[in-house]
């Protein structure tokens, strides 16, 4: 049988999902025994004990100075920005999106403008929006939106001209007006798309959230990571990032989990 042709049984397939992460860690602890064994006082590669100590110092201690949980406060904060920036660059993406790919008065303009827009680098304009928005939440909410609404707005209007044209015509034949189409062709389309898109920029968003945490805040996964690096605190930096990454994946999931449920139909909900 052909190499392509071949297909992990349930087992198997479980034990090749494992198989890089278990590589990795054996890796990194085998690198962190040897690093400790000749320096115990090496931060570099801290040990597994070490993280855990400081996620007990972090997650399960309160600070002594403001009495609250470091790694939960940081969290929640985060979090917030984050569904703050997500929220408003889906809706603004989608409704970019339908105008650019479904009204060709808008799109004529709008279509070139959005490929300018996601070609900017919104680290670049960081300073930008410091100084325009302040270094409160806004500024960190806006660079999100700003990093992914071009790109939102450019895959839904490539999506929504897609649709096929004989269902547009058939609906205007049924005596459908401009506003019936979007919310009765069109949308139904491309809410589905819109959360696969989601899932695609969870990525980009974490990166520019993590980037203005950095900063500018006083809270935040991104603020604690930065701060400690000046002590070569790899024990916090190390949990932190792991952490970050497992919200990522959870949110991943939860996007998939949600375009399966609500959207069984569509080609891209499908496992």
């Amino acid at each position: 049988m052909r190499l392509i042709n071949r297909h992990p049984d349930r087992p198997s397939r479980l034990l090749l999902v494992l198989l890089p992460f278990a590589l990795v860690l054996l890796a990194y602890f085998m690198g962190s025994a040897e690093r400790l064994a000749d320096n115990p006082n090496d931060k570099l590669l801290p040990s597994a004990v070490q993280m855990v100590d400081a996620v007990k110092r972090l997650g399960f201690t309160a600070d002594p100075r403001s009495g609250d949980y470091l790694l939960w406060q940081d969290t929640a904060a985060s979090l917030k920005r984050l569904a703050v920036g997500l929220g408003i660059s889906a809706l603004a993406g989608l409704c970019l999106g339908i105008a650019a790919g479904t009204l060709p008065l808008f799109g004529a303009p709008l279509s070139p403008l959005l490929t300018v827009l996601s070609m900017v680098p919104p680290l670049a304009i960081l300073p930008i929006l410091f100084i325009v928005f302040g270094l409160g939440e806004l500024s960190k909410v806006m660079l999100i939106v700003i990093g992914i609404t071009p790109c939102l707005a450019r895959d839904l209007e490539q999506r929504a001209r897609e649709i096929p044209v004989e269902l547009l015509i058939k609906a205007q034949t049924l005596g459908a007006s401009t506003w019936t189409l979007i919310l009765r062709v069109v949308l139904p389309q491309l809410l589905p798309r819109l959360l696969i898109a989601l899932r695609l920029m969870l990525g980009s968003a974490w990166l520019f959230l993590i980037a203005a945490e950095a900063i500018a805040s006083t809270d935040g996964l991104g603020y604690r990571i930065f701060l400690v690096r000046r002590y070569l605190a790899m024990d916090v930096i190390l949990p932190y990032v792991v952490w970050i990454t497992l919200l990522a994946w959870l949110m991943d999931w939860g996007l998939k989990y949600l375009t399966r449920r609500a959207f069984p139909w569509y080609e891209g909900a499908r496992p």
